[in-house]
């Protein structure tokens, strides 16, 4: 009897442990398998969280921070920190024209001399220089205006004080009245490099007033020193040359290099057979040479160019290239010089081949004119000549004449 107790408490034990087994194995590995498997069968394989929940919000800013930071550029970063010293310029001109009938003395015994106004609007863009309120901006832009409205990415407008222009170098310096103000610091012309990065800015087309936001405009230097012909008396003198697209309203705008260096005013575009857009060869004035203008515009009100320097000249054709056995039909030829004037006292003499001054190539008469309105009254320039087959440098001081 016992010994029959005791197998079936052993069977009964043993039966519990297995019982126990199985469970244990069900619940733990049985059972998560067909979760598994019964959720692959389902309509989706993708696991929907609520987009409220504080984890999930902070993994989407967190790849959102990711993907900023992933596109984000030395360039898009200048962009941001130059962009709220770049300004619109609306400018009004009042014209004044006289009736044609006015010229009839009985027209005008009856009817008076009749004098009409019109007002002309334009626009351009401008970049402030300082914190005061200095700006910059082409002369071809505002230096002729009657009424000159400053707009600032903030969507302000601010009436500007005309400080001074250069018709020559075609420069303009405005101010407006604020403290504090957003502006671009100046950096160094002479050290840009052919092919590196630069960013046009301003307001093509009038579209800056749609948003107060500037258009921004991304290329390389694509050369420097370029000398350009005169357009209405304005004289373009050792310009940076730039892909970056420039249109009509951008001139006066900044040109900038890749840190937010102020390195250029854009000024003009070339645009073949009259089309006005970008053909992707712009030009903007050096900084270094702007800095010189406005200085001199702060300081004295105006640039002063009333320096004369005595020669007479004649550009050189193919027949004096050949008799002075000249390697380029290129230069000018001093024909006559006027006593005691400072070509005189430089030691120039009438027969001297002018072929560069400091170091801009001389071309023609008309490149010597062009840069000889790139200096002002006390300059003294380095003129390189050809005398009886011999390579010459003479010094000559540009003074006033008396």
């Amino acid at each position: 009897m016992n010994k029959t107790k005791i197998i079936v408490y052993s069977t009964l034990t043993t039966f519990l442990f297995i019982s126990i087994a199985f469970a244990f194995a069900y619940y733990n590995f049985i059972q998560p398998q067909n979760s598994v498997n019964n959720t692959s069968n389902s309509t989706s394989n993708f696991e929907f969280v609520s987009l409220s929940n504080p984890d999930t919000v902070f993994l989407k800013n967190q790849r959102n921070n990711e993907i900023t930071l992933s596109r984000s550029t030395l360039i898009t970063e200048t962009v941001q920190q130059v962009s709220p010293a770049v300004v619109g310029i609306n400018i009004t001109k009042v014209n004044k024209y006289r009736d044609p009938n006015s010229s009839d003395p009985l027209f005008r015994y009856f009817f008076g001399d009749r004098i009409y106004q019109e007002k002309v609007q334009a626009l351009g863009s401008g970049a402030i220089i300082s914190s005061d309120g200095y700006i910059i901006t082409n002369d071809h832009v505002a230096g002729n205006a009657d009424e000159i409205i400053v707009t600032m990415t903030d969507g302000s407008e601010h009436p500007a004080k005309l400080i001074g222009s250069d018709h020559s170098t075609d420069i303009c310096l405005l101010k407006i009245d604020g403290k504090n103000l957003p502006y671009i610091k100046m950096g160094n012309s002479n050290d840009i490099l052919i092919g590196e990065w630069v960013i046009a800015l301003g307001n093509p087309f009038g579209l800056f007033e749609i948003n107060d936001k500037p258009t921004v405009t991304v290329g390389v230097v694509s050369a420097t020193g370029m000398n350009l012909n005169s357009v209405n008396g304005r004289y373009y003198i050792n310009m940076i040359q730039t892909d970056a697209s420039i249109n009509t309203g951008n001139s006066g705008g900044p040109l900038v290099n890749s840190i937010g260096q102020l390195v250029g005013m854009n000024t003009l575009i070339y645009s073949p057979n009259g089309n006005s857009g970008s053909v992707g060869v712009g030009f903007a004035i050096p900084i270094n040479k702007v800095r010189e203008v406005i200085h001199q515009i702060k300081t004295e009100g105006y640039v002063d160019r009333q320096f004369w320097t005595g020669l007479k000249i004649q550009a050189i054709d193919k027949h004096l290239a050949e008799y002075f056995n000249l390697s380029a039909v290129k230069g000018v030829i001093i024909t006559d010089i006027i006593k005691n004037s400072p070509a005189a006292k430089a030691g120039l003499s009438v027969g001297d081949i002018i072929t560069k001054i400091d170091q801009f190539p001389v071309s023609d008469d008309e490149s010597i004119i062009s840069i000889l309105n790139q200096y002002t009254t006390g300059d003294k320039i380095s003129i390189k000549i050809i005398r009886d087959k011999q390579y010459l440098t003479k010094q000559m001081k540009l003074d006033r004449k008396k």
